[in-house]
């Protein structure tokens, strides 16, 4: 996994993580692991603290409370989904306890190589990597277990999401077109909704947990929104593609109208409520999330392909 910008404090509650916590609580919980070198990696994910642990593991502590239930569910279920994927996921290693005055269980887990999509290098065929993210996502939908848990809350129906979305559009006026934006959304709550039965989803496959090597796709980490639900959010990740991948990817996946129109809503709901948000932590992923919104809600063919602004993020 690629290591890029630091990480400042984010949330108001947050619970600080610090390079000297984790060594206590692996000495204490793990001692065999005590004399592994331990490295913090800056990252522009926002509810966890990451280190790397000797060369070939990771530790994953939550950051705030409500990161908490993340950690029984990779705990739980990685494992189970795991050997019905075409691409690495981290399968945790071992649990943690809370302890020396941190209160949250966290997780080791092995260390994916791998840049990210959204900081790595420069892919040369994004259309073939869309491919190959489309057999990941359609792999997983046909994963069972059945008796998995929810999935986050982009995995249900976007209506009861409508106000506090349509608040934080109208709350960007003069950085975006808030009426293409609103008509976008609303497009998308009127959207069918996902008539067969809940399928697993990853629940946040934005280019940040994608890992990519050699130009192909090598695995997909951040599990914490995953779970049964409805396979649109899934989509999302077409709205950080140029128009080619993003029609690849489209083709691939075989969704229809109603859910890319959902998965385009859920782009929109999660960019809109991001930007304010981080807008003084996260500026580079701000930024990120302003281009993918800029192309959801673009004025093209009814895909979000606006004026051929490309990003990926």
């Amino acid at each position: 996994m690629s290591v890029h910008r630091s990480t400042p404090k984010m949330h108001a509650e947050e619970v600080p993580v610090g390079a000297a916590l984790v060594r206590s609580l692996i000495a204490a919980q793990f001692p065999h692991w005590s004399h592994l070198d331990l490295e913090p990696i800056p990252s522009t994910g926002t509810d966890n603290a990451i280190y790397r642990l000797g060369g070939a593991m990771g530790v994953r502590l939550p950051r705030i409370h409500w990161a908490v239930p993340q950690i029984d569910k990779e705990w739980t279920w990685l494992a189970r989904l795991e050997p019905c994927l075409p691409v690495a996921v981290p399968v945790p290693l071992a649990k943690g306890k809370p302890g020396s005055g941190y209160p949250y269980p966290w997780l080791v887990y092995p260390w994916l190589e791998g840049d990210d999509l959204q900081h790595g290098p420069v892919v040369a065929d994004l259309s073939e990597l869309a491919r190959a993210i489309a057999t990941f996502v359609r792999a997983l939908r046909e994963t069972g277990p059945d008796d998995g848990p929810a999935a986050g809350r982009r995995g249900g129906l976007l209506a009861p999401h409508s106000d506090v979305t349509r608040r934080a559009i109208e709350a960007l006026d003069g950085r975006i077109d808030v009426d293409r934006a609103l008509a976008v959304w609303g497009a998308a709550v009127a959207a069918d909704p996902w008539g067969g039965p809940p399928v697993w989803v990853h629940g946040d496959l934005l280019g940040g947990n994608i890992l990519v090597r050699n130009g192909h796709l090598s695995g997909v980490i951040d599990w914490s929104a995953a779970g049964l639900g409805d396979p649109a959010c899934d989509a999302m990740l077409a709205w950080s593609l140029p128009p080619n991948a993003r029609a690849a990817f489209r083709s691939a996946l075989g969704v229809d109208d109603a859910t890319w129109a959902r998965a385009r809503g859920w782009t929109v709901e999660q960019a809109a409520l991001f930007i304010p948000y981080y807008a003084d932590t996260i500026p580079e992923g701000v930024a990120i999330a302003e281009r993918r919104l800029a192309v959801a809600i673009g004025d093209g063919d009814g895909d979000g392909d606006g004026d051929g602004t490309e990003t990926i993020g």
